[in-house]
C-alpha cells in the first residue's frame, strides 16, 4: 500500500474511533515539534523545518482539514487534505473557528490536571482558545493508546525476542559477578554496566541509556545511575540490583525491561529475603489480577492493577517505602504512551487493552540500607495476558551458593 493510501486509511480509522467514542473530532496541534504523538499518529515525518503552529482537524464525519502558516505552507501536504493558510494570529484564530464550526465535543492531546504527562502535549493557552469558541475539549488519552500504544504482531514478536535476550543477559551477568568475586578480581557497578552494554551490542540490542547497577544502599535510590566518580566495588556480602532495558535495532522494535536482584554470598540475609518476598507477592498480585480479568473478558485499569500490588506492600507496613507507580507502558520507548499501572503518581484509569505491553515492578526502598524491586513485563495478546521472559524471579539469587540440580549461581529457580 502506498504512503498516500496509508494516510487515508489512518484518517478513516481515526474517524471511526471518534464515532465509537461519541466525539465530534480530534484536533491535532503542534508548535516546534511539541507533540511527537501527533506526528506518529498522523504518519508525518518530523524532518524538515517546523517553527510555526499547525492544526489538523479530523472529524468523525466529513473531511479532515489542516491549518498551516504561510511561512511553512507545505508542512502538512503529505496528509493530502484541504488546508487553510494563515499569516497573522487573527487569521489563524478565524481559520480554527471555521474548521471547528458545528463541533461541540472534541479530543486534544492533553490531560486534565496533567494527570497523564505522557499524553499532555497541548499547552493550556491553546486549549483555552478552543474552549473560548464554545467547544468542549476532552483528553485524547484513550485514543492515543489505541493508535500509538497498540502493537502489531511483528512488534510483539520483537518484544518477546528482546525479553528472552535480556533474561539470558541477567543470568550471564550474575554468573560473571559471582566468578569475579570468587576469584577476588575487581568488579564494580560501572564495570558491570559496561559488561551489560557489551552484551547488548553482541546481540544486536540497543538502548537509550545504560542499565542501573546498584550495590547496597545505592539500590534504595530507584533511579540510581553509577558513574566513574561514584562507582562502588562489589564484594562478598553485597546486595546487587540490576535493572536493564533494551530492544532490537530494527525500526519500530519494542523494548523489554527487567529488574533482578542478587546477593554476593552463599546465604541471603533474612531481612533482604523478607523484603523481597513482600515485593514479589505484590508483583504477583498485580499479574494475577490482570490475567484473571483479561481471561474473563472483563476490563482492568492501570489504576486497579497498581492498587493490587500496593495493597500487599501497605498491608506489610511498607506503604511509605513504595515510592513509585507499579508499572509503565512499554513501546518504542521504554516508557510508552499506553496505560500505566498507577494510582500514586497519577490516577491512570485507562483500561489495559489488547496488543499492548507494560511492566510490573513494585519496590520497597529503605534509605541508607537497601532497596528491592522486582520487574517483569506483560503483554495482552488476543485476549490473553502473558508474562514476558519467564521464569520470573522467585527469590534473591545467592551468587556464591553451591550449585545444585535446582539452582546454579546466577540462574533463577
Amino acid at each position: 500500500m502506498g504512503r498516500a493510501l496509508l494516510v487515508v486509511a489512518r484518517l478513516d480509522e481515526i474517524a471511526l474511533a471518534l464515532g465509537d467514542a461519541q466525539l465530534d473530532g480530534w484536533l491535532f496541534y503542534d508548535f516546534r515539534l511539541s507533540d511527537p504523538l501527533a506526528y506518529r499518529i498522523l504518519g508525518l515525518s518530523e524532518d524538515g523545518i517546523a517553527t510555526r503552529r499547525w492544526f489538523c482537524y479530523v472529524p468523525a464525519r466529513g473531511q479532515p482539514r489542516a491549518i498551516v502558516s504561510a511561512v511553512e505552507a507545505h508542512r502538512l501536504d503529505p496528509l493530502g487534505v484541504e488546508k487553510i493558510v494563515y499569516r497573522s494570529h487573527t487569521e489563524m484564530i478565524a481559520a480554527l473557528g471555521k474548521v471547528l464550526g458545528g463541533a461541540r465535543r472534541i479530543a486534544m492531546d492533553y490531560s486534565p490536571g496533567c494527570a497523564i504527562p505522557y499524553v499532555s502535549r497541548v499547552d493550556a493557552g491553546t486549549v483555552e482558545i478552543v474552549r473560548a469558541m464554545g467547544v468542549e475539549v476532552v483528553t485524547a488519552a484513550d485514543l492515543i493508546q489505541r493508535f500509538e500504544a497498540t502493537l502489531t504482531r511483528e512488534q510483539l514478536g520483537s518484544h518477546h525476542r528482546a525479553a528472552r535476550a535480556l533474561r539470558t543477559i541477567v543470568d550471564e551477568t550474575f554468573s560473571e559477578i559471582a566468578q569475579l568475586v570468587v576469584a577476588d578480581r575487581k568488579v564494580s557497578e560501572v564495570s558491570v554496566q559496561e559488561s551489560v552494554m557489551a552484551r547488548f551490542a553482541a546481540r544486536g540490542l540497543v538502548t537509550h541509556a545504560p542499565p542501573i547497577v546498584a550495590v547496597n544502599e545505592h539500590s534504595a535510590d530507584p533511579h540510581y545511575g553509577p558513574t566513574a566518580k561514584h562507582d562502588r566495588a562489589i564484594r562478598r556480602g553485597d546486595f546487587v540490583l540490576l535493572d536493564l532495558w533494551a530492544k532490537e535495532s530494527a525500526a519500530d522494535s519494542i523494548y523489554a525491561d527487567f529488574t533482578w536482584v542478587a546477593f554476593a554470598g552463599d546465604k541471603v540475609p533474612a531481612e533482604h529475603a523478607r523484603i523481597f518476598k513482600i515485593v514479589a507477592d505484590a508483583r504477583d498480585a498485580a499479574v494475577d489480577l490482570v490475567q484473571r480479568r483479561v481471561a474473563a473478558g472483563e476490563p482492568v485499569s492501570g489504576r486497579e492493577a497498581d492498587r493490587a500490588a500496593r495493597t500487599v506492600i501497605e498491608a506489610a507496613g511498607f506503604g511509605d517505602a513504595f515510592v513509585h507507580r507499579t508499572g509503565h507502558s512499554i513501546g518504542r520507548e521504554v516508557h510508552g504512551t499506553g496505560a500505566n499501572l498507577d494510582s500514586l503518581e497519577t490516577l491512570d484509569d485507562r483500561t489495559l487493552i489488547d496488543h499492548t505491553c507494560f511492566s510490573v515492578e513494585p519496590g520497597i526502598y529503605l534509605p541508607g540500607k537497601f532497596g528491592v524491586r522486582s520487574e517483569l513485563d506483560m503483554t495482552i495478546e488476543n485476549g490473553r495476558a502473558i508474562v514476558s521472559g519467564e521464569p520470573r524471579q522467585c527469590e534473591i539469587i545467592a551468587l556464591l551458593a553451591p550449585p545444585t540440580s535446582k539452582h546454579k549461581p546466577g540462574v533463577a529457580t
